[in-house]
């Protein structure tokens, strides 16, 4: 039987609900959804792992003092799925962010303080494991971003949690017990090379020898966190970054080796001439120990059409 419970969640202020939970532009003409933000409401499918919820989350505050309210659908629901689904949503909306010691860092950059302005109070939004973090990163490896959408579409139509709650099948991420035991073969029919595919399941092989995942990594130093990442076949430096940024939400991460990246701070601070990775690197302890909200406002830059060439 289907029950309906609700949780309030106050964000650490400035939040722009609508930027942050809006920014990925969903698609409207997708057969199946993940998640959507349609007139104000972000919707979504959590996965529990013990069952799923269906989450839709508005905004009853205001930008510098904000509230959410969340109303959670599924089958069964105690209170104490209720709580786990609240901290989910919260940490997924980066609701916990802490946004002010950034701005006050930047104050004296015009290009990134010109950039906060207009985006003034987005959170940067994160995964729901590392896991997710991982394969989502190795999937996007050297492709443009469109293409890896499709891929991750993909992928969560076939091998993702299945729920049909409000008479309609919603989706959230392969679980790591899913991925092991699918083949390789099987994973190239999603558009995924081979190496990628092999990659993919052996993160998910490797995710099933712990308890816990990979979410002990919360627990670790940065520098650690890379060097176990960069172990795993398949991910290197960006990827490990990209694990630290959205998955562990770190404030220093910063994906070297990103080429939107370094295109966007080519745009916006030397007039589109091309630097190097390492130049970028260098360019971009100025933001330190910010770097992981100085990425994802240049990238909310890139999505809004505000570099050359974008």
């Amino acid at each position: 039987m289907e029950t309906t419970l609700t949780r309030v969640i106050k964000p650490t202020a400035p939040y722009d609900f609508e930027l942050t939970a809006g920014q990925p532009n969903y698609s409207r003409d997708q057969e199946f959804k993940t998640e959507d933000f349609v007139d104000g409401t972000y919707i979504r499918l959590l996965d529990l792992g013990d069952k799923a919820v269906l989450a839709r989350v508005e905004s009853v505050g205001s930008v510098d003092d904000p509230e959410l309210t969340v109303s959670l659908a599924g089958n069964g629901l105690a209170e104490h799925d209720a709580e786990r689904a609240g901290r989910q949503i919260s940490w997924l909306l980066g609701c916990d962010q802490d946004l002010r010691p950034f701005y006050d860092s930047i104050a004296q950059d015009p290009i990134l303080s010109g950039v906060v302005e207009q985006f003034y109070g987005y959170h940067n939004t994160r995964t729901a494991s590392v896991f997710e973090a991982l394969v989502q990163a190795v999937m996007g490896q050297q492709i443009a971003t469109a293409v890896a959408r499709i891929v991750r579409n993909l992928l969560i139509q076939h091998y993702g949690v299945r729920e049909s709650i409000e008479n309609r099948e919603w989706y959230a991420f392969p679980r790591a017990e899913t991925l092991a035991r699918t083949e390789v073969e099987d994973l190239r029919q999603l558009k995924l090379s081979v190496r990628k595919s092999e990659y993919i399941q052996g993160i998910a092989r490797t995710a099933l020898e712990s308890p816990d995942g990979f979410e002990h990594m919360h627990d670790l130093p940065d520098d650690e966190v890379v060097k176990g990442m960069v172990a795993l076949r398949g991910v290197g430096q960006w990827t490990a970054q990209w694990v630290l940024v959205r998955a562990l939400a770190r404030p220093d991460g910063f994906p070297i080796g990103d080429l939107a990246l370094r295109r966007t701070v080519a745009s916006l601070y030397f007039d589109g001439a091309e630097i190097t990775d390492a130049e970028l690197l260098e360019f971009s302890e100025r933001w330190s120990p910010w770097r992981s909200y100085a990425t994802a406002y240049l990238f909310a830059a890139l999505r809004a059409g505000r570099v050359a060439g974008s």
